[in-house]
C-alpha cells in the first residue's frame, strides 16, 4: 500500500501511450543496468535501459536483454557477442562492471517487431556500433563522463 498524498486525477491530464520510435540508427547511451533472474529462473540477463541522445526522438528509451547465464551456451554466446559489440562501441574493453558502460554514446541499430504476448508493436535493438565521428552532439569524455549526472542532460 502507498499513500498517494491526496492525488486528484481530475487535475491532471492523463499520458498517452507512446509508440515505438521508426526503425533506424540513433545515438543513444545506457544509463542503466541490472542482472535480473530469467523467468524459469535457469540463468540471468543483464537488462540495460538507453536514452536517445539526439533528434526528435531525444530522450526516448529503449531496453535490450543480453542472457549472460543460461544452460543454453549458444544463448549465452549471442549475448556474450553482443556485449563485446557494445563494450567496443564505447571503446571500454574490459569492464568489471555494467557502470562503466553507462553515460557513452554510441549508436544503436533500432528495428520494430510485434509483442509474442500482445502482438502489439515494439522496439527491438539489431546492433551496436561506435559513434560516427560526423554525427554532431556534445564531446562525452572520461572528466565529463564521471559525475552522476550525464552530460548531456547538465
Amino acid at each position: 500500500m502507498a499513500d498517494l498524498n491526496g492525488f486528484d486525477a481530475t487535475n491532471v491530464e492523463p499520458n498517452a501511450g507512446l509508440d515505438p520510435i521508426p526503425a533506424g540508427k540513433y545515438v543513444a547511451a545506457i544509463t542503466a543496468s541490472e542482472m535480473k533472474p530469467t523467468k524459469n529462473g535457469k540463468g540471468e540477463y543483464l537488462e540495460l535501459e538507453m536514452e536517445v541522445l539526439e533528434g526528435p526522438f531525444k530522450g526516448r528509451k529503449l531496453w535490450d536483454r543480453l542472457t549472460l547465464k543460461h544452460p543454453n551456451t549458444q544463448t549465452v554466446e549471442i549475448a556474450r557477442g553482443t556485449l563485446s559489440a557494445i563494450c567496443r562501441a564505447v571503446n571500454v574493453l574490459r569492464p568489471r562492471d555494467s557502470v562503466e558502460l553507462h553515460n557513452l554514446p554510441l549508436v544503436v541499430s533500432v528495428a520494430i517487431k510485434n509483442r509474442e504476448d500482445t502482438g502489439e508493436p515494439t522496439n527491438t535493438i539489431k546492433g551496436y556500433a561506435k559513434r560516427d565521428a560526423g554525427v554532431a552532439s556534445p564531446r562525452m569524455n572520461a572528466a565529463t563522463t564521471s559525475g552522476s549526472t550525464p552530460p548531456w542532460k547538465r
